[in-house]
């Protein structure tokens, strides 16, 4: 592949989108650093892999699609794979971590699995009075 140089304007547009990539990911990266818990915590790296990624993705596709002379389907198929596996990921982690803090005694919702008791208490707790 010989290497050719781009307009200016797309040199711009794609570094531009980059650079947004990058900034989504420094705030959402602050976020690690600013929440206290666990369970805030786990929405910056969301944000991170989601909007962070299709943002590098897009950059990506546009640069190697001009370069190639054809549809750069890899990073397309990297972010789908990221976009798919990120929610899912969070979701289990987010049960993980809440049954872990149901066991040690925390403040947490009761689960909504369980009995309509369960769902009583967690309206309870949702609307601010005392569950018990």
């Amino acid at each position: 592949m010989t290497e050719q140089i781009l307009p200016l304007w797309l040199d711009i547009f794609i570094s531009a989108v980059v650079v947004l990539g990058a900034l989504i990911a420094l705030i959402g990266s602050s976020g690690l650093l600013r929440l206290k818990s666990y369970f805030e915590r786990v929405h910056a790296p969301s944000i991170i892999a989601t909007m962070a990624t299709w943002c590098i993705m897009h950059a990506t596709v546009i640069y190697f699609s001009v370069q190639e002379h054809t549809l750069a389907i890899h990073a397309i198929l990297i972010a789908i794979f990221i976009a798919v596996t990120v929610p899912v990921t969070t979701i289990f982690l987010m049960r993980a971590a809440l049954f872990r803090a149901r066991r040690s005694g925390d403040k947490v919702p009761p689960s909504l699995s369980e009995n309509s008791e369960s769902r009583a208490q967690a309206a309870a707790v949702q609307s601010g009075a005392d569950p018990d």
